[in-house]
């Protein structure tokens, strides 16, 4: 709406039919690529944005944060900026009841094991409906994993800010990056 060229890379064709649906009702047009990110065309993109801009809870569907980042860093153009902003690796070791936060540790912080978890919102689905959705892999990463990962792909962090959930819990709930090429 602001004038903007966009493109999304997503590996899931529901959600480009739901995007291109909203771009229509928002009179805009966008670029919608259906691709597991590692298949994305790099004689096409590499070098291709101006910026990159990453939320919603993506790292742990990413069992290689370093080769994800490094995929990142050749995407953007040079002075090209990435926007990161992802859900906080504290949130999972504590459980959220009534707006009050438990202690009892849900994981260990440090696994680095992959893990088969649920496609994101299948809870909002009715149960017979559930059962056709297929499990994810996912890896739940540090938060010196993330910062790392972004530092030796060569970006360099210009900002880090920790965020508080809807409910204004005492500790981060997610987490924004911003770091230049």
């Amino acid at each position: 709406m602001l004038g903007a060229d966009v493109t999304v890379f997503d590996i899931s064709e529901e959600n480009k039919k739901y995007a291109l649906e909203l771009a229509d009702s928002a009179n805009v047009s966008i670029q919608y690529v259906v691709t597991d990110i590692y298949d994305i065309d790099l004689e096409k993109y590499s070098g291709h944005f101006d910026m990159l801009y990453l939320e919603g809870g993506i790292l742990h569907y990413f069992n290689d944060i370093e080769k994800f980042m490094s995929l990142l860093f050749s995407l953007l153009k040079d002075d090209g900026v990435m926007i990161l902003s992802d859900f906080h690796p504290l949130r999972r070791c504590f459980v959220s009841s009534n707006s009050q936060i438990e202690y009892p540790i849900q994981q260990n912080y440090f696994d680095e094991e992959l893990h088969s978890g649920d496609v994101a919102y299948k809870h909002y689905f009715d149960e017979d409906e559930q059962q056709d959705f297929p499990d994810v892999s996912i890896r739940l990463y540090t938060l010196s994993e993330i910062i790392n990962s972004v530092i030796t792909s060569g970006f360099n962090i210009k900002k880090f800010d920790e965020h508080r959930g809807w409910e204004n819990e005492n500790i981060p709930w997610e987490f924004t990056i911003v770091a230049n090429k």
